[in-house]
């Protein structure tokens, strides 16, 4: 299992996406451009101390992305508002890609047309978006909840 941020514009969402990476022992992919600087301090800075933990991968581009040894085997799952199925009744797979769009523009078509299924997390209807860190958190833990891919309980005591 692995998570994507594609051109990520804030920051603190990478520090939080970092640090689920770290804490749930899955894949970081972080597409690149993103909106500020992506240099080691920044991402020290966002990551807290859990970057040493973590398995970050970066991309210069949504080509490098595709092309990138981790995408050989799996499916690339977009949450979008525009997702063809609710998060909690779609099939998880362990080798899947969860992927976010950036913050303020979400993903462009050609992310939409490339991605192996598009999925939404449904809201009340007031509502226009949640956070895309939160998101993450939400979608990871029900595709590890469904794959049986959360750490044992015995990591916990280790």
């Amino acid at each position: 299992m692995r998570l994507a941020l594609f051109q990520p514009g804030i920051p603190q969402n990478v520090g939080a996406a970092i640090r689920l990476s770290a804490c749930l022992d899955v894949g970081l992919d972080v597409i690149e451009p993103c909106s500020f600087p992506l240099d080691d301090k920044s991402l020290k800075r966002a990551a807290l101390d859990y970057g040493p933990l973590a398995h970050l991968t970066r991309h210069d581009s949504w080509e490098t992305f595709l092309q990138a040894p981790e995408r050989a085997h799996g499916r690339l799952v977009l949450f979008t508002t525009r997702g063809e199925r609710s998060f909690h009744d779609f099939a998880f797979q362990p080798g899947d890609t969860l992927l976010f769009g950036n913050e303020s523009r979400g993903a462009p078509e050609e992310v939409h047309a490339a991605v192996d299924a598009r999925v939404v997390i449904p809201l009340r209807s007031q509502a226009r978006s949640l956070n895309v860190s939160v998101t993450a958190g939400m979608a990871l833990a029900e595709a590890l909840r469904q794959t049986d891919g959360f750490p044992s309980l015995a990591a916990l005591r280790t």
